[in-house]
């Protein structure tokens, strides 16, 4: 069953021809992210963090207690709140916690470190909420994986408490685009492509920001007290690498990590979790591994 469902993505992604230029692209992952809903039984709310745009979600018999903070993906340049709703309602409900999603800054217009320093926004408004960082979890996908482990960082940096947990779908933790894999899984991967990557490389980096800044490069940060994290991966994608050398970086730095490879899937597949068994089984993984660091 899952091999056919992830076909019917794969079908679903090449209906259209890629889309040229930024308004293009942020229509298109809106339009591909939200084929299918949040479910009835989810209640969502609208805030405003201090003109950051953010929605909380909560399934029937969740912890409000308990967060789940997530950034969505979107190579810094696109990707939304609606674009990425069923992945993180979905999560939430897998975790048996709250969500947080919010709606970062995105480049060209408003590159590194805007999105960086609304992921901080939002953990701040988190904890001034009276949410324990040990009841936090943070997430995200693509680059908002990059967010990920770059916010974390920044709170250990800074002598601050961190989240409870980590969850990793499909990073992107490396801007020197020095995988392997994005050569060797490029005609499998129908979504992240080297040329792709190096023109979100372009708009979200200011001149003179090194490309390995682990600000923007996780992959090379130090990583020492990070968190237990979990990274979620599939087998025929570009940044397969990205995922397996930040696992082995993590790894050595002493940290509690869980890599999974999901054959045959693709970039952030869980977003197709409403019609993608492996994406409903990734999501109740990480939700037992959140609720059991929380």
């Amino acid at each position: 069953m899952g091999q056919s469902e992830i076909d019917a993505v794969r079908a679903l992604l090449s209906s259209k021809p890629r889309p040229v230029g930024w308004a293009q692209r942020r229509q298109r992952i809106e339009e591909v992210g939200s084929v299918w809903p949040a479910a009835e039984d989810i209640k969502r709310e609208r805030i405003d963090i201090g003109g950051l745009p953010g929605e909380w979600s909560i399934a029937p018999g969740s912890d409000a207690s308990r967060v789940l903070l997530y950034f969505h993906g979107g190579g810094y340049c696109s990707g939304s709140i609606l674009s990425h709703r069923r992945l993180v309602t979905e999560a939430g409900r897998a975790a048996k916690a709250r969500t947080l999603a919010i709606e970062y800054r995105l480049a060209p217009e408003h590159p590194f470190p805007a999105a960086l320093d609304d992921a901080f926004a939002a953990w701040n408004f988190l904890r001034k909420s009276g949410v324990a960082a040990e009841h936090v979890a943070v997430g995200g996908d693509s680059a908002g994986g990059g967010l990920t482990v770059a916010l974390i960082n920044r709170l250990r940096d800074a002598g601050e408490p961190i989240p409870g947990c980590a969850w990793l779908i499909s990073p992107w933790t490396d801007l020197t685009l020095s995988g392997s894999t994005l050569v060797t899984r490029d005609a499998v991967d129908p979504i992240i492509h080297k040329a792709y990557l190096a023109e979100l490389v372009e708009a979200y980096l200011p001149e003179g920001i090194d490309r390995r800044d682990p600000r923007v490069s996780p992959l090379h940060a130090d990583l020492k007290g990070f968190p237990p994290t979990l990274i979620q991966i599939g087998a025929c994608e570009t940044l397969l690498e990205d995922s397996t050398r930040f696992a082995a970086v993590a790894g050595a730095a002493n940290v509690a990590v869980t890599l999974e490879i999901w054959p045959d899937m693709i970039h952030a597949w869980p977003m197709w979790n409403a019609h993608l068994e492996p994406g409903r089984r990734a999501l109740a993984h990480a939700g037992e591994f959140i609720r059991r660091h929380l």
